[in-house]
């Protein structure tokens, strides 16, 4: 499978440039902005028995290509304008073997599950380019890129007792970045490893009610060339602080899952998640930059219900809290963490006939800068599709996006830019808007 797209006016628009009515809403300040990507992939996968267990072995190989000419401050060089190119071309390839062994303690079942995973990317070449209308005129770094990752994994699903479902998992990864960037004092091989425990505990069901707790730790990686960069490559002179390979994050999750009803479903959690370090837009750095350690825990509940075997209503709501854990001047505030979230669905799936859905949306207001001096405004999206079955293999639908036809953003941002025509650079809050109310019409057929 793959795929090979295009897409133009990446560029987030001023709130300001919109108000003086420099661009629409759907305009451009750089119409040159957009890009090119395409990814393709091949896999593979085989199993079989062994003994009294199961072995899985599976295999792919990726081709990815990306070259995305973006703009976010416009005209803080006011001869060349701020563009800039990220080219990126690289082949994955990867495998992962693992094997189920039933395991039994405790007069209950379990299944103890091992394997190995691993992965290399080649990337050669990933560039940064400064660009005036997408044409080249400062290369920022060119690096050549070799990424390894293996991975050792255990899991044992046991049930000591008939209220008692338990999951222990450790997993091992190790992880080799081989840099080799234009400039050589950015350049050199990076490698770390993690142990990363897991343990899953659900209680019951009593009166048809679960309960449950989670503990777990994980990671993230942070891109292969801040591994080994001692040098800004900006201006080839300013000394730059290598970043963690993989950074390490916690989390722990308790909740209830209930159904009180044949038709009802019912489940509640609360979570906690830490990140020893958080990955941050910076504008000015044109890249993914990491920050400070983060602490989030939020609440999130559920309700489904089925009236009929062909008719399902749902309610999702979140509530999250999120904040750096250093103190600092700047305040403790995420950035673009979202605070509230909430989706509603109603769908009518028939066999024949008639069918019908509708899906809302919604985001609370969000803080965008870290001192909270500045919010985005909530977003409310309204999807809805009603069709028809003509037979068994023929289906005509017809969908209606952004049905209220709302004046919201899909993200905001808070930071400064210059417009062609002022002396200085400007903060000021920057969007994407949400498409305006659109309808499509398909017809299709299995066989």
């Amino acid at each position: 499978m793959g795929y090979d797209a295009h897409w133009q006016a990446t560029d987030q628009i001023p709130q300001r440039a919109v108000a003086a009515g420099v661009v629409s809403r759907f305009g451009s300040i750089d119409p040159t902005d957009g890009g090119r990507t395409h990814r393709w992939s091949v896999s593979a996968e085989a199993w079989g028995q062994l003994g009294t267990g199961v072995w899985r072995a599976q295999s792919y190989l990726l081709d990815y290509h990306l070259e995305l000419f973006s703009n976010f401050t416009y005209f803080t060089d006011p001869v060349h304008g701020d563009q800039f190119e990220q080219y990126d071309d690289r082949q994955v390839y990867g495998v992962s073997l693992d094997y189920s062994l039933p395991l039994t303690l405790f007069e209950e079942g379990g299944t103890l599950r091992s394997g190995v995973q691993i992965r290399e990317d080649d990337i050669d070449p990933v560039g940064l380019y400064d660009t005036t209308q997408r044409t080249r005129w400062r290369t920022v770094s060119v690096t050549q890129a070799r990424i390894m990752s293996a991975a050792l994994y255990a899991t044992w699903a046991l049930r000591p007792a008939s209220w008692l479902q338990m999951q222990l998992g450790l997993r091992f990864d190790s992880d080799r970045f081989d840099v080799h960037a234009n400039l050589p004092a950015n350049s050199g091989i990076a490698s770390a490893s993690l142990v990363s425990p897991k343990l899953t505990l659900a209680f019951g069901p009593w009166s048809r009610t679960q309960y449950f707790l989670d503990f777990g730790q994980g990671f993230h990686s942070n891109d292969a060339r801040g591994t080994t960069m001692s040098i800004d490559p900006n201006d080839g002179v300013t000394p730059a602080s290598k970043v963690t390979p993989l950074v390490r994050a916690t989390g722990a999750e308790a909740g209830i899952r209930s159904a009180p009803a044949p038709a009802l479903e019912l489940a509640a959690a609360l979570w906690t998640l830490r990140l020893d370090s958080e990955l941050l837009l910076d504008n000015d750095a044109s890249a993914i930059v990491p920050s400070g350690a983060t602490r989030r825990y939020g609440l999130e509940l559920s309700a489904a219900w089925r009236p009929q075997s062909w008719m399902r209503l749902d309610v999702d709501l979140a509530w999250t809290h999120a904040r750096f854990t250093d103190l600092s001047s700047a305040g403790q505030y995420l950035p673009n963490a979202p605070e509230q979230a909430a989706a509603i669905g109603a769908e009518i799936n028939r066999a024949s006939g008639w069918f019908a859905g509708a899906h809302l949306r919604y985001f609370g207001t969000t803080p965008l800068t870290q001192d909270d001096a500045v919010r985005s405004r909530p977003s409310v999206q309204l999807n809805a599709e009603a069709g028809y079955h003509f037979s068994s293999g023929l289906s005509g639908t017809v969908s209606v996006f952004n049905l209220l036809d709302r004046r919201d953003d899909d993200i905001e941002y808070y930071y400064a830019s210059r417009l062609r025509n002022e002396a200085v650079a400007v903060n000021d809050l920057h969007f994407h808007p949400m498409e305006p109310r659109s309808v499509r019409v398909s017809l299709a057929y299995r066989f």
